[in-house]
């Protein structure tokens, strides 16, 4: 696609990535995959070729279009771009990237804006999921800036609130997609689960880990690294994902107790780099293992009382705080999170 094709790159939450129209890529997806893969320029562990910027973090990708679902507005497919593997997959989804949906959408004319405030109502292709996003719109126009803070990300920009609902099981099957709250996973206490984001749940102590580590440090543990990815190898059958060698799910987070107010501390790694906070979905997950009894490290966290309970979920850089509304039975209803987004750049990009 030497003529290029139209592209806008946002920061959406904690992660970064482009963002397209689907009709301006091409149908085939083999051909789309070779694409993306050039311009993000993987792989490499630089992504020198390209504009990715050597972290799975910032080598995504959000394709988008109109709805034909009756009261969706849009439909999205995120797609994770390896960074140092040849490797394009939609096997999980993004609720980071999902923050930039909203205002991409108004801003290429697929949803009408409203003077002051937008929702969005986006599906979410990878996970047959449905969230809400509410941008703001002053005088119908996007408006990026504001006073919105997340941590992870320098600065503030307009709030962007996204609601979630019938999350649970979206690509597991089953919220517990191995029946059990507690499995034996290589010979490790593990909760398996998928809120949004199919997550293994352990604890930090159980890997030998005080769970307070840097980003960096854990990286540098290659013991712990090994034992994560056999631990996740064979979780993933168990929660109905198969082999999941060459895939970036299923998340591994490792929990301790919180030192900072929140509901409990977190280190994740997704699956072979550990996440400098910690992915939206993933956070969903995490927040709803602590509330079901039993599940590992749910002794850890400090929940409040109510039907309505806000929970500050802490990670390397801070925290992300979850909103979660339970029903009679204590289940997780509904959950909503506070993220932001900005526009980086609008125009073409070459492949």
């Amino acid at each position: 696609m030497s003529d290029g094709v139209p592209a806008m790159w946002m920061r959406g939450g904690t992660s970064k990535g482009g963002y397209f129209l689907a009709s301006d890529l091409p149908a085939d997806i083999a051909e789309r995959d070779a694409f993306l893969l050039r311009v993000m320029g993987s792989p490499d562990p630089r992504q020198i070729d390209g504009l990715g910027g050597a972290d799975p973090l910032t080598s995504k990708i959000a394709v988008v279009k109109r709805s034909e679902r009756h009261g969706i507005d849009v439909d999205y497919l995120f797609l994770q771009v390896f960074v140092d593997q040849a490797i394009v997959t939609d096997a999980q989804n993004c609720g980071n990237i999902l923050a930039g949906v909203g205002p991409f959408a108004i801003e290429r004319g697929l949803v009408e804006a409203q003077d002051g405030e937008t929702e969005v109502s986006i599906f979410m292709e990878n996970t047959d999921q449905i969230a809400t996003a509410t941008v703001r719109t002053p005088g119908g126009k996007v408006s990026y800036d504001g006073e919105a803070r997340i941590d992870g990300v320098p600065g503030t920009s307009a709030p962007v609130p996204i609601a979630f609902r019938d999350t649970a099981g979206s690509t597991c099957g089953a919220l517990l997609p191995s029946g059990n709250v507690v499995d034996q996973v290589e010979g490790v206490e593990a909760t398996l689960i998928d809120n949004g984001m199919p997550c293994v749940i352990l604890r930090a102590a159980d890997l030998g880990i005080a769970g307070t580590e840097t980003r960096e440090e854990l990286e540098a543990n290659e013991t712990l690294r090994a034992r994560l990815e056999a631990i996740r190898l064979k979780a993933g059958p168990l929660m109905n994902l198969g082999d999941v060698a060459e895939k970036s799910v299923p998340k591994m987070t490792m929990l301790s107790a919180p030192r900072n107010g929140g509901a409990i501390s977190t280190r994740t790694f997704i699956p072979h780099r550990c996440h400098a906070s910690i992915g939206v979905l993933g956070a969903v997950t995490v927040a709803t293992a602590c509330l079901i009894e039993g599940a590992v490290g749910s002794e850890l966290a400090v929940i409040p009382d109510g039907a309505h309970k806000t929970l500050p979920i802490e990670h390397p850089i801070g925290e992300t705080t979850i909103i979660a509304e339970l029903d009679g039975a204590g289940a997780v209803e509904s959950a909503a999170i506070l993220r932001t987004a900005r526009k980086l750049f609008d125009g073409t990009v070459f492949g």
